[in-house]
């Protein structure tokens, strides 16, 4: 009985993986836009059919959670995961990431308030037209930065608190939930223009040419704010978890 019952349990996750594949595909495709192009879609799909296949073992119909909701996060996760190892990313990259951040923090700690774009680009020594080049470079960055936490499936929960570990104890709940709340309160607190743009293009899904039309500015301006968003957002969060980012 045993046998029977691990058989039609290995079956069960076989065609799980086999109906899903399409969705690693749409996700792989998604997210290789936004990194250069040395980053292999072929890597990308690999890696997020091991995150498929771990899904599939650990999903149980009885959560009453949707499959694809529950494995989204498991695929994606996966992919961010090959792409950390990959190291795809120069190391002048990765350190102008941590002066940009280091710029932003400090300001916010002198002035007791949110710096501007101005204000940043001084602390950093930068015309504002080198800081926005900046922010243009870190855009490849932005993938292991910006998890979506709060986006919503179609049955309006966060993906936050549906796509979780069914195994998770408590102490590890209470830690995500004080996460989402440092997350929600940090975005409360970045400048309108950039919440707007972030909920735009990570909520609504928009490309930066179309949220450019919605706020009236050029798409590279919309590619800078959502840049310098996903900068504030991260010092903040570090700050506020008592992190601090080792140089590579």
């Amino acid at each position: 009985m045993r046998v029977a019952t691990s058989t039609a349990h290995l079956e069960s996750r076989d065609e799980l993986v086999l109906q899903n594949v399409p969705l690693v595909k749409s996700l792989a495709q998604r997210l290789a836009r936004r990194l250069p192009s040395q980053v292999s879609l072929e890597d990308l799909v690999s890696a997020g059919v091991v995150g498929l296949v771990d899904a599939a073992g650990r999903y149980k119909p009885t959560l009453g959670v949707p499959f694809q909701a529950f494995a989204r996060r498991r695929v994606h996760g996966a992919m961010l995961d090959a792409l950390r190892d990959l190291d795809w990313a120069p190391r002048s990259l990765r350190r102008l990431r941590r002066n940009v951040d280091g710029a932003i923090a400090s300001e916010r700690a002198r002035l007791d308030r949110e710096p501007d774009e101005q204000e940043i680009a001084t602390a950093l020594g930068m015309t504002p037209e080198q800081y926005g080049r900046a922010l243009e470079e870190l855009r490849t960055l932005e993938v292991a930065t910006v998890r979506e936490l709060d986006a919503p499936t179609a049955d309006g929960v966060p993906l936050l608190e549906l796509c979780v570990d069914p195994s998770e104890g408590q102490v590890q709940r209470l830690e995500r939930q004080e996460l989402r709340a440092r997350l929600a309160d940090a975005i409360a607190d970045l400048p309108e223009r950039e919440r707007q743009i972030l909920s735009l293009y990570y909520q609504e899904e928009l490309t930066l040419a179309q949220i450019g039309e919605v706020i009236g500015v050029c798409e590279s301006r919309v590619c800078q704010l959502r840049g310098l968003a996903v900068s504030r957002l991260r010092t903040r969060l570090r700050t506020s978890l008592g992190l601090e980012e080792v140089e590579a």
